[in-house]
């Protein structure tokens, strides 16, 4: 009978320590990383200019990615902004990138390649349009720009479509009323202290790390968009509905502001994809970013707007089923 209870107890033992073995694995995959069962393989990620917060975004994003999902390989590409960036990923070009919800718009109305494709994973946080003039400029409303060389962005990116927009909201035409420049933020604020440009456009987080260098060695300040050319823009239809009133705060670039806010326009930012990307890959794409908001925002400061609450409003694209996965997993 010893030996019966013997056998017993180990037995009881043995099974008491399997349930211990598998309750540990099963928080190990709740605390840990996607590691080993994390999708593999290299994946494409368009960017946008060198000294762009979208470049920056998505450099602390791959760092982030690399401890959340090891296996995968994550290649980043400078463009020049949303509305390439779009076109890359709706033809397959890229996998992932960010836009702007103007460029995305646009590209589905005009029925670009692939653009029944595109699928969102999260609305991320908001584009606010800068106008900088020196701060001599005689240049006081959107309307004065008339007759100035002003540079627009370039071919294909967000800045160019915007200053379209907001130019003709002030009953401007861009190829006949201004004397238009095409640069990228990397080489505007060299423009505009030599004088080569009178004003520029740029559609970016809060702030934007060229524009405040800029402030700091050189006088500049912003031009308002008031809400009454707001009014204007929405009446083009199309991706002009997707710009909204937005209030610039004075602590966004205290050297060109004194200390006041400025009135202007913002755009939403997405991350965007394809229907056809691994639902797993996307899944996880869509959980990192969210879980590292904190740490990107960080360094880039319009990160910490990334909201889980807003995140899967991706209009004008449908959500994508990896990223309803997610945001399924995490409703309350």
């Amino acid at each position: 009978m010893f030996q019966e209870l013997s056998r017993i107890g180990r037995r009881r033992a043995l099974q008491g320590s399997a349930a211990a073995f598998v309750a540990f694995g099963l928080l190990l995959w709740w605390l840990l990383p996607l590691g080993k069962s994390s999708p593999g393989g290299t994946v494409s990620f368009s960017t946008g200019s060198a000294t762009g917060v979208y470049q920056l975004y998505g450099t602390l994003l791959q760092e982030a990615l690399a401890k959340d999902m090891p296996r995968l390989n994550v290649q980043l590409r400078e463009s020049v902004g949303s509305q390439q960036n779009v076109q890359r990923v709706a033809t397959g070009e890229d996998d992932f990138t960010i836009a702007a919800a103007d460029a995305v718009k646009k590209y589905q109305r005009q029925g670009g390649q692939g653009a029944d494709l595109l699928r969102g994973c999260a609305r991320l946080y908001d584009d606010y349009v800068h106008v900088i003039v020196p701060q001599t400029s005689s240049v006081e409303n959107i309307a004065d720009l008339k007759g100035k060389k002003v540079a627009v962005g370039q071919p294909d990116s967000g800045v160019r479509l915007i200053a379209e927009h907001v130019l003709r909201a002030a009953d401007l035409d861009l190829e006949k009323d201004i004397e238009p420049v095409s640069a990228g933020i990397n080489e505007m604020p060299e423009l505009l202290e030599t004088e080569k440009i009178d004003a520029f456009f740029w559609s970016g987080g809060l702030p934007t790390g060229a524009v405040t260098e800029l402030s700091n060695r050189f006088d500049i300040r912003l031009v308002p968009i008031k809400e009454a050319l707001v009014k204007e823009l929405h009446k083009q239809g199309g991706e002009a509905e997707y710009y909204r009133s937005a209030v610039m705060p004075a602590e966004a670039y205290p050297s060109a502001q004194s200390g006041e806010s400025v009135q202007t326009v913002a755009v939403a930012n997405l991350l965007v994809t394809r229907a056809g990307t691994d639902a797993k890959l996307t899944e996880g794409m869509t959980r990192t970013l969210i879980n590292n908001r904190d740490s990107i925002g960080d360094q880039v400061h319009a990160a910490q707007r990334v909201d889980l609450r807003t995140a899967i409003y991706t209009d004008p694209l449908d959500l994508h089923e990896g990223a309803g996965r997610y945001y399924r997993s995490v409703k309350p």
